[in-house]
């Protein structure tokens, strides 16, 4: 009888290495734990990974939860991040990405458009109390049955986690994954509004795939992933990369300058993620990169319009990996060479390395008619998007086998290169964080006469948020007991005066 293999899943990976080396280190939480959390930092092998992914799995199951339902995480980027979301797949559940800058009024608005039937938090991050806003935000969720969380001090009908991963042994049944199902959801914002993009174990690991072979990444090295963890481009580049390195997988919560330098040395990564305004930054220090045991940086660009027009990166022994991210919709990388420039990127299939033609197709960027760029390829989620094309369009369209991730782009005329000139109109993006233009006048109103929020051009972040009204403390206070994000609410801080 012919046997046929099964596809890979995150889960599957992981015991895939579990069966090699059991006892090998598999994750470091940060060295500032204590104060993200208010938890002692971790370091946890495979083996002790593994249990406590099984416990947390029991957990999820013993509540109630059947296969298939969605489970969401907002949590601070530790090692309890990547059990949770391991765990909920050995449960056959499915994880949706809450990201950290989410407050009540955004995190009740994406609990309610999937239909969450459990949420997982902690108890505060960086001084905020998380597990208050998950808590308030629950209860405007008629689906959620479960809310849990890590951490000290949680309040009352939050079900505690801690003691699973410390201590926890139980197994759950047996299950045949399915790589095809869905397994992790993040948002999107276009301009009909949020957007749940669904991605199968295949699509992650394809964007994984094409982050690992890209940068050349080392079998077994330590990876330090100072990027959250709250989006596709997130789990691709730290979770899906450390399960296919197969090594060590530290975590930085953004942003501590001397801990991360700190980490870099003590921890010997040889492998760094993290955002691109952080890595050009990092490549101005050559004493820090011949010092460490860096090899590799791999710099995220949530606005790829700028990686053309960035700094030279130094020559030597790190290189850099340009990832270039176009929101939830998908992502691809090109390392630079000797000369410290960015890479020109080619229409149609990409793989790695570059110069390889047997290497196996990531992906395929091409120009659309109206002079957009799009992608296709494993990765790239195409049910999700063409649904919301025949949602907005409400009429009969043809089928569709690319996303249009909004960018303007051109063909340079001399080197047949892509060049990626601007960023969707109307979609705002600050780091991370996308929005429509719309939204900010739509708040602003609901502070009265003389209010105004408004997107400022940076060249760092894409955009940076700007406020004004006749009471700039009376205006965030309304937009934090709205629920707003803190970049809406923090737009309206006082000017300090340089005269």
């Amino acid at each position: 009888m012919l046997q046929t293999t099964a596809s890979p899943t995150l889960d599957g990976l992981f015991r895939r290495i579990l069966a090699r080396q059991p006892e090998a280190l598999a994750l470091i939480d940060p060295a500032n734990k204590m104060q993200v959390t208010g938890q002692p930092p971790l370091r946890l092998t495979f083996a002790q990974a593994d249990r406590a992914i099984s416990a947390l799995a029991a957990h999820f199951v013993d509540a109630g939860l059947p296969p298939h339902s969605i489970v969401a995480v907002q949590l601070a980027n530790t090692i309890e991040y990547a059990l949770t979301v391991l765990a909920a797949h050995r449960a056959g559940l499915v994880v949706a990405l809450m990201p950290q800058l989410w407050r009540h009024a955004d995190l009740a608005v994406a609990l309610n458009r999937i239909g969450a039937r459990a949420i997982v938090g902690c108890s505060r991050i960086d001084g905020v109390s998380h597990a208050d806003l998950i808590m308030n935000a629950a209860v405007e969720a008629f689906s959620i049955r479960h809310v849990c969380g890590f951490g000290p001090d949680l309040p009352e009908g939050m079900v505690p986690l801690d003691d699973l991963i410390t201590h926890g042994s139980a197994t759950v049944p047996a299950m045949t994954p399915d790589a095809r199902q869905a397994a992790l959801i993040s948002f999107d914002v276009t301009n009909s509004g949020l957007l749940a993009v669904p991605r199968t174990h295949l699509n992650l690991i394809s964007g994984g795939l094409a982050v690992f072979l890209e940068s050349g990444m080392a079998q077994g090295g330590t990876l330090l992933a100072a990027q959250c963890m709250g989006s596709f481009a997130g789990i691709a580049t730290s979770l899906a990369c450390w399960l296919l390195s197969g090594g060590t997988l530290a975590l930085h919560h953004p942003f501590d300058g001397e801990v991360l330098e700190q980490q870099l040395r003590d921890l010997n990564c040889n492998t760094l993620v993290c955002p691109a305004a952080l890595a050009m930054r990092l490549g101005e220090d050559e004493d820090l990169l011949d010092e460490s045991a860096l090899r590799n940086v791999i710099g995220l660009w949530r606005t790829p319009e700028q990686v053309a027009s960035s700094p030279l990166w130094p020559s030597g022994k790190v290189r850099l990996t340009d990832i270039y991210v176009f929101g939830e919709a998908g992502l691809f990388g090109a390392q630079r060479g000797d000369d410290g420039v960015a890479a020109d990127i080619m229409p149609g299939p990409y793989g790695a390395p570059r110069n390889d033609t047997q290497s196996p197709i990531a992906g395929e960027t091409l120009l659309t008619d109206v002079g957009t760029l799009a992608l296709r390829g494993s990765m790239v989620p195409l049910p999700a998007y063409a649904a919301a094309a025949r949602d907005e369009f409400r009429r009969d369209t043809p089928p569709v086998t690319y996303v249009d991730t909004g960018y303007a782009a051109r063909l340079d005329r001399t080197t047949g290169a892509i060049c990626i000139t601007a960023p969707p109109p109307g979609i705002m993006s600050v780091g991370g964080y996308r929005f429509q233009a719309d939204e900010l006048q739509a708040w602003a109103k609901r502070l009265g006469d003389g209010a105004m929020l408004t997107a400022l051009p940076d060249k760092l972040s894409g955009h940076r948020l700007a406020g004004r009204a006749n009471d700039n403390a009376r205006a965030r206070g309304a937009l934090a007991e709205l629920g707003l994000n803190p970049l809406m609410v923090e737009s309206f801080r006082d000017r300090v005066s340089t005269d």
